[in-house]
């Protein structure tokens, strides 16, 4: 007997999906909940798990494809077990996922098939690639199918260079982040006020209690818990950064729901810190420590992205040494952290090296005027190099 594999609902806005993978082939034997097929919104990318033990018989959506949610998209049959067919691993946890990804590496042979995703085998079959031929950028070194597009084979001696175009859908997250963007650009009258801050009085406290910390919470104390205590800090003196218009409203909010901009397995993603003037320092680095590990597996929920009042992102991690972020819609500010170089400036009359880090804030200037925006930027830098102040409130 058959079972239908369907599109589920993931949310009251999301009625459509685009295929991203299918982690099982047809004719192949699939576990219990295990994870058989990605799909992509606009917002997130999640798994649906098979419903029971069986085999794949027909797959009705290919990759890149749209469906609508309830939409049939597989069958499975019910089935044993084979003989010879070991019983999947219990699922882990990423954060005890990521820990064990290098012990499999190691155990795994140099070009091994297990190390190649089901849709990067696709890829690579198509292009007559071998996973010796592919470096893998997953956990423990997996194959993934991005790895697989993105390969170039090395030009010939004498044949110039090795050219080719490959047209591959614009996935949802893509599209939405364009519309999102220019969106921002066209609705929003955005401007870019700069600073530049002394790191210094951080590191030293990082440095100080970083051992302590980690022992405590089991977390590393980051540099992104002290800039969300600055910005709440700001967005409590100067409130219309933490409005946004609604019709011909202006809101203000009493909360402060900080956006956290992270890198994930499809892309941007922006998970929300609720009621971040609630948080202490290790709550804050515990929650963007599970956030950075479930936005790698494509594991955040489409709540944890929705509603926000304020960004902070973070292009330093990058290498980015000056930015202008762009708003998030229908927030009015978003705030850039930038890499941190260690530079010479005038203190007291004198020339000295310190760490110093550009930062930039972004606003709306239909609710933001420019002294606020000012003065905001400039009271983060200032909490951020006497961290003490935000102890003291003053």
């Amino acid at each position: 007997m058959s079972v239908e594999i369907k599109v589920p609902s993931v949310g009251e806005s999301i009625s459509e999906v685009q295929i991203g993978a299918w982690h099982a082939e047809e004719g192949k034997w699939v576990a219990q909940d295990s994870e058989i097929v990605e799909l992509e919104t606009d917002k997130a990318t999640f798994d649906v798990p098979a419903p029971l033990d069986g085999i794949i018989v027909e797959i009705l959506k290919k990759t890149g494809e749209m469906a609508s949610v309830g939409e049939v998209i597989g069958y499975l049959e019910e089935a044993e077990r084979p003989a010879g067919v070991e019983a999947p691993a219990p699922a882990k946890s990423p954060a005890k996922a990521e820990a064990a990804a290098p012990a499999a590496a190691k155990s795994a042979p140099a070009g091994s098939d297990e190390r190649v995703m089901p849709a990067a085998a696709r890829v690579m079959a198509e292009k007559g690639l071998s996973p010796a031929d592919v470096k893998g950028t997953g956990p423990g070194g997996r194959i993934l199918k991005e790895d697989a597009l993105a390969y170039e084979a090395p030009s010939a001696a004498g044949n110039g260079a090795f050219r080719e175009e490959e047209i591959v859908p614009m996935s949802p997250i893509r599209k939405k982040i364009a519309e999102r963007l220019v969106e921002a650009q066209s609705n929003a009258a955005l401007l870019t006020t700069f600073n530049e801050v002394d790191m210094s009085a951080v590191m030293e406290l990082r440095s100080k209690y970083k051992d302590m910390f980690l022992k405590k919470f089991d977390v590393k104390l980051g540099f992104m818990s002290f800039f969300v205590k600055a910005v709440v800090d700001g967005l409590n003196l100067y409130p219309q950064i933490n409005a946004e218009i609604r019709g011909t409203d202006l809101v203000f909010r009493n909360y402060y729901d900080i956006g956290i901009a992270v890198g994930g397995g499809k892309g941007l993603v922006v998970p929300i810190l609720r009621n971040a003037e609630r948080l202490s320092f290790a709550d804050i680095e515990l929650k963007i420590n599970d956030f950075g590990q479930r936005a790698r597996a494509n594991k955040i929920s489409l709540e944890e992205l929705q509603g926000g009042t304020f960004t902070i992102t973070n292009g330093g991690v990058y290498g980015s040494l000056l930015s202008t972020p762009i708003v998030n819609p229908p927030q009015s500010g978003v705030l850039g952290m930038h890499g941190i170089q260690e530079r010479p400036v005038a203190i007291n009359g004198q020339v000295v090296i310190r760490p110093m880090m550009y930062i930039a804030l972004t606003y709306d200037h239909r609710v933001v005027d420019g002294r606020e925006a000012v003065v905001f930027l400039k009271r983060v830098k200032e909490a951020l190099e006497e961290p003490s102040r935000m102890l003291m409130e003053i």
